[in-house]
């Protein structure tokens, strides 16, 4: 099982599981995430939300991926924000995972392949990831993958309706 894929491309396709995770995990995930209208939790949201993924994917800032269950069905996203290129070469990493699915290594495995993809294929230098400061679960997520954390970012996101500490982390490519 450990050969099996744990991430996939984003596809248009993907809105009507995407809307039914979103919908099954709203009160799990909305302490974690911005507030959201309710069209976003909608098929059509999704869509909506998938398009924009894709067009900034196709410009070359974004790389858009879902999780994959062991049963290779769609458990959330993860994707490789914000890539900028020149000396920087760098990104943001997000990720979400259906509250069924928490707690298996689903989200590990992941953002395990998604630094695989980032540092080899797109050949970048660093990668960051910010959690808000009581977010252990996804602290330990990016402790596994080696990410050091390297700061504290005052009121860095607006979550659940209001503005949020967040603890920062990074990941320097092995690579040299």
């Amino acid at each position: 099982m450990d050969d099996a894929p744990i991430i996939r491309p984003l596809h248009p396709d993907d809105a009507p599981r995407l809307a039914e995770l979103l919908t099954r995990s709203e009160a799990f995930m909305a302490p974690f995430e911005p507030e959201h209208g309710p069209d976003w939790f909608t098929e059509a949201g999704q869509a909506t939300a998938i398009e924009r993924s894709l067009a900034q994917q196709e410009l070359g800032q974004m790389v858009a991926q879902v999780i994959l269950s062991e049963t290779g069905e769609v458990a959330g996203r993860i994707n490789l924000n914000t890539i900028v290129r020149g000396p920087f070469q760098s990104c943001s990493m997000g990720y979400w995972l259906d509250e069924r699915h928490t707690g298996r290594g689903l989200a590990s495995r992941a953002v395990a392949a998604m630094l695989r993809l980032a540092f080899t294929e797109l050949g970048l230098h660093r990668v960051e990831a910010g959690t808000l400061v009581n977010n252990i679960a996804s602290q330990k997520v990016l402790q596994r993958n080696e990410f050091e954390r390297f700061g504290l970012a005052p009121s860095y996101l607006r979550i659940a309706g209001r503005w949020q500490d967040h603890l920062l982390f990074q990941r320097i490519s092995p690579i040299a």
